[in-house]
Formats: structure tokens, sequence, C-alpha cells
């Protein structure tokens, strides 16, 4: 399978809710705002124990690059009335999603690190 493929194969598991199968190795790891989640089975049990954060989201990919083995994807998740933005590296190693590095914002930013708004 190749990047495309297989990266339109881990959307298409979640939109199905069939995380159980998504397309990723035995040593996965997942790096986000939240921290790194290292190796399959703990990703798995992350999302088992947090369905109602993990599943139900619609996606529109907004942009896309593809290598031979590792992608760029940015795109908008959508749950009921919560909305996210994200762009993820997806780093690919014998067919499988071996590791994926995501960024998005998660909160408020704190006032020290706003920008002043000069007139």
């Amino acid at each position: 399978m190749n990047t495309k493929a297989l990266v339109k194969s881990w959307f298409g598991k979640w939109e199905e809710g069939d995380f159980i199968n998504l397309p990723i190795s035995d040593i996965f790891t997942h790096t986000s705002p939240f921290g790194i989640i290292e190796g399959k089975e703990a990703y798995l049990h992350v999302v088992n124990e947090n369905r109602d954060k993990f599943l139900g989201y619609k996606f529109e990919i907004q942009d896309e690059i593809y290598l031979d083995n590792k992608a760029c994807v940015r795109y908008k998740a959508s749950q009921n009335d919560f909305d996210l933005e994200v762009s993820e590296w997806y780093y690919i190693q014998d067919n499988l999603i071996d590791r994926i590095i995501a960024h998005y914002h998660i909160g408020e930013i704190k006032n020290d690190r706003k920008l002043k708004n000069e007139n």
C-alpha cells in the first residue's frame, strides 16, 4: 500500500469508529500537545478509555503532502459542535504508520505569551 492509501485508510478507520484496526505498527508512537504515547497497545488503551474524545469525528482534508515513507496532512476535525484544526506528520515503515507527530492548539494562550496589539 502506498503512503497516500495508508493515510487515507487511517482517516477511514477513524470515521468508521474502527480504531482497533488502525494501520499502525506495534511500536507506534503518537506525539501531540497532550504528550507522547508509546506502543500500539498503549495507544489503543488510551483511545478505548476516552472514546467520547476520539470517536465520532468527520474530517475535512485541507492540505496533504505524500512522500515514499512519510506524509503531512492538515485537516479540520469536527465532532458535534467541536472543531479542531490539526497538522500531522505520519512516518511509515513496513506498510504501517510507525509514528505520528500532531500539532494543534488545545487551550487559551497564557497572558504572558499573548502578542501585544499596538495601534
